[in-house]
């Protein structure tokens, strides 16, 4: 996708305008995600960055030109210019926080290492999301009355949310080889599944409950791990055997379907052309 192409917004669904250095920004989740059917196509913001907890459900966000998956409690941290999107599950429960660049560096900036906060999009599970939904309503209250000391109970409970964030990055990373350890050892197990079932078995729901782990889980150890989902891995081992077949084989296209266990040798078809840019009949013509 090209950068012109994508769209930029004040915030999604408004047209780009200029921020000022103090812009803060709260809404639930529920107010741009279910008008557009919990789907967010790809953006971006010029000067805003988003910090969004997820208190209930999931989905999956979209960027740098990566998909990763997530569910509650977690926290979403993208930076500004990060072109994004969004796909939630129905009713997903939670709030964005909206913070301008410039609030950052000049409101907060000797009081906390925001830069570093927002350095790159991701996704930060929380075991404990309690004191940080409190919090984030607790600065929806602020922002909704001109008490005295509004403003700077306002900066108080941002740096406090800053804070917690900061947190549960540090604890991801702590954690981090521990998962990536744990993720990476289903995966190995999952393709060796792979490896031995692949001409019978296509479905992951039936490789997950053979590995005694849910659908969810191995999809997620997958994109950690090994950057890719369960599904490309079974579809990268069959093009890779459908390969061989077309290459060293007298099978027609449609033998060669059925023998990895395709009911449709038109699928079958469809499925190749998706993995390697050419129809079997033509990568058999071109490699021949």
């Amino acid at each position: 996708m090209r950068e012109a192409s994508i769209p930029q917004f004040f915030l999604y669904g408004e047209a780009p305008r200029t921020v000022g250095d103090r812009f803060l920004h709260l809404e639930t989740l529920d107010e741009r995600s279910r008008p557009a059917n919990w789907n967010i196509r790809p953006h971006s913001h010029r000067n805003l960055n988003h910090l969004i907890h997820v208190r209930a459900g999931g989905g999956e966000m979209f960027a740098d030109a990566r998909t990763t998956p997530f569910r509650a409690p977690c926290l979403l941290v993208l930076p500004s210019a990060t072109v994004h999107g969004f796909a939630f599950a129905p009713d997903t429960v939670g709030r964005v926080l909206t913070v301008s660049n410039g609030y950052l560096s000049d409101q907060l900036g000797g009081r906390i290492d925001a830069a570093g906060l927002f350095a790159k999009a991701g996704v930060l599970p929380l075991s404990d999301d309690g004191g940080l939904d409190d919090l984030l309503a607790r600065l929806a209250r602020e922002l909704a009355w001109t008490a005295p000391g509004h403003s700077e109970a306002i900066e108080a409970v941002l740096v406090l949310v800053l804070v917690e964030t900061l947190r549960a990055s540090r604890q991801q990373q702590a954690d981090s080889p521990r998962r990536a350890g744990a993720a990476a050892a289903l995966v190995a197990r999952f393709r060796g599944l792979v490896e031995a079932k692949h001409r019978s078995e296509t479905r992951v729901e039936t490789y997950a409950d053979e590995l005694g782990v849910s659908a969810k889980r191995l999809r997620n150890a997958c994109v950690q791990a090994a950057d890719t989902t369960p599904l490309r891995i079974i579809h990268d081992r069959l093009l890779l055997e459908a390969k061989r077949l077309l290459l060293y084989s007298n099978m027609t296209v449609s033998e060669v379907a059925y023998f990895l266990g395709f009911d449709d040798p038109a699928y079958f078809t469809r499925v190749f052309t998706r993995g390697t840019g050419v129809s079997p009949r033509a990568f058999r013509s071109v490699a021949g």
